[in-house]
């Protein structure tokens, strides 16, 4: 299993259900990275995509703790437990978590890899991604070339988890 975030210098991800920044090429990477694929969210992270809808040409699995919401187009599970027996039916190397903060703090433990936007900025913020760098079993293996959107300058990284947490 895999997380996928663009982050900024403090590992934060959004403001007030909003992503930090746009940057067409983290985008880009990350439609290719997903497509194809099943990719795990939170009902609030459901709601920031364009129209509230389910991510196409991916398998949504959507969590959210109340019992009546369901979305056309994707599977909703309403606990960790649920989610676990949804998710051993997936081969493990298919599956990207891809937030919001909530979904990260409970997954990230789980993931054996994480994909990286590292955004050389400081943003206002009040979501986050954990930290790996303070993460003993977290390691860096893989570092893009810098690059720049405008005057934002950002690198791909590649982290790996020595140690992940077994789902089930």
């Amino acid at each position: 299993m895999k997380a996928i975030a663009a982050v900024d210098k403090n590992w934060a991800i959004g403001f007030q259900d909003n992503l930090l920044i746009r940057i067409p090429n983290d985008q880009k990477n990350f439609r290719k990275v997903t497509t194809g694929h099943t990719v795990v969210l939170g009902r609030r992270t459901l709601a920031g995509f364009p129209n509230g809808l389910p991510l196409p040409n991916r398998n949504n699995i959507i969590l959210s703790k109340n019992p009546n919401f369901e979305v056309k187009g994707a599977t909703v599970v309403h606990s960790f437990e649920e989610l676990k027996e949804v998710l051993s039916e997936i081969e493990s190397d298919d599956i990207y978590i891809i937030g919001g903060g909530k979904i990260y703090d409970m997954l990230v433990p789980y993931c054996d890899e994480a994909i990286i936007t590292m955004i050389d900025y400081s943003y206002q913020a009040d979501t986050y991604f954990p930290n790996l760098e303070k993460l003993p079993e977290w390691e860096m293996v893989e570092e893009s070339e810098e690059e720049t959107c405008f005057s934002i300058e950002y690198t791909f990284r590649k982290y790996v988890n020595h140690s992940p947490l077994p789902l089930v």
